[in-house]
């Protein structure tokens, strides 16, 4: 989830990670494979602290063992320290959590991905008649993102305590003409999944609180996952605040995000609360049907092209990003919220899981040095992460890049 269209490209998708124990027998290899993972894990949490967060977890499951990181601190002002099994805002990751929803309802024959969005939705959507439910999954409907408004950006700081309604937020982006024709070229916008969310609660007469609740969270036994209505509880102990930090001035200054209603601006499109444990169950869960059925799984990775100038390589599906990192093809998402900064990436077969949260969201609408150097070691940690979980080596390149040395 992200605010501007200068953050969209800035922070995308990243992750890192360091560890601690699994509970698997070590041998001397193994302990050495340990041991190089830890100082290879260290040097991402250092560069990313480094690069302004207060915080900085991750979690990293190569199908052997799990590893964990949790470095920095949750609360600046109590010093709270940072543990991985703190919960967060997990921004546009939400993302995937509505496509699941949304094929649940394919497969109850409630919906239909090729029906248009006025079928369910009438008389809302500006030519919604050739905008389909399939085109709001992926982002090709040209609806431009609310996020992208200069006023409405600038106020999720001014004002930073406003609860939009989503007819709110969708007269915001109604007032911009679509970026382009539905379905001929791609763009990421939060407005697809606030017509997401109307179409969920409508077909289905519950809130996105209760459908999170009992089709997501109970099949899969999460403990520590929901749906804001509208900012997050239980702030205190257990719980990763977030900052929004600003480079304007030259050293970073920074606001404690934690009372933000995430629930009255991100909504369907990156609302949700949860934890590095139950986001790698999660998206194990989608990429291995547990949700929805084998036929809904193969639509959801038909993918589109990326535009050329996109900051990710890949491709995009529905509700899911298919990466080509350092080290080989990974699926996932990642989510950009005031006060955080999340990725989770899964292989195909969801055996392998790579969840990380760094908690800060750059503040500055424009970029700036410290703008740019958080960028960088954020795509630099995704890499590292995606070869952690994979088990391949990370190119130099790759760590230069997150030390700050030009290629």
């Amino acid at each position: 989830m992200t605010t501007t269209t200068t953050k969209t490209k800035a922070i995308a998708l990243t992750a890192a990670a360091v560890l601690a124990g699994s509970g698997a027998v070590i041998t001397a290899s193994s302990a050495s494979a340990h041991q190089k993972h830890r100082e290879t894990m260290d040097q991402v949490a250092r560069e990313v602290l480094k690069s302004g967060a207060p915080g900085y977890m991750a979690r990293i499951d190569n199908g052997r063992q799990v590893q964990l990181t949790a470095q920095g601190v949750a609360d600046r002002e109590t010093g709270r320290k940072l543990k991985a099994s703190d919960r967060f805002e997990i921004g546009s990751n939400t993302k995937t959590f509505m496509s699941a929803l949304t094929l649940q309802l394919v497969d109850q024959g409630k919906v239909e991905l090729d029906s248009s969005i006025e079928k369910y939705l009438p008389g809302v959507v500006p030519n919604g008649a050739n905008i389909t439910v399939r085109m709001l999954l992926n982002h090709t409907s040209g609806l431009f993102s609310y996020t992208g408004d200069e006023a409405f950006a600038e106020g999720l700081y001014s004002d930073p305590e406003r609860v939009w309604t989503p007819e709110e937020l969708l007269e915001v982006a109604f007032a911009h003409d679509p970026n382009f024709a539905p379905g001929q070229d791609w763009s990421y916008s939060n407005t697809n999944y606030t017509l997401i969310g109307l179409l969920l609660e409508k077909k289905t007469g519950k809130s996105l609180a209760d459908l999170v609740q009992q089709r997501i969270v109970k099949p899969l036994g999460l403990k520590n996952t929901y749906y804001p209505e509208p900012a997050a509880t239980n702030t205190g102990k257990g719980y990763a605040r977030g900052y929004a930090i600003s480079f304007a001035d030259g050293e970073p200054t920074y606001a404690d995000t934690s009372s933000w209603p995430i629930g009255g601006w991100g909504g369907a499109a990156g609302a949700v609360i949860s934890d590095q444990r139950d986001l790698s169950k999660f998206f194990s869960g989608v990429m291995q049907g547990k949700l929805f059925s084998q036929q809904q799984l193969k639509e959801m990775k038909k993918t589109v092209e990326l535009p050329a100038d996109y900051p990710i390589q890949g491709r995009y599906g529905l509700g899911v990003f298919t990466i080509e990192s350092a080290c080989g093809p990974v699926w996932g998402h990642g989510g950009d919220t005031n006060g955080h900064h999340s990725t989770a990436l899964v292989t195909a077969d969801g055996r392998r899981t790579a969840v990380s949260d760094t908690t800060a969201g750059p503040a500055d609408l424009t970029t700036n040095p410290g703008v740019e150097r958080f960028a960088q070691v954020a795509f630099a940690a995704q890499d590292v992460t995606a070869c952690k979980m994979l088990g391949k080596p990370v190119p130099q390149t790759v760590l230069d890049a997150l030390h700050g040395k030009a290629s």
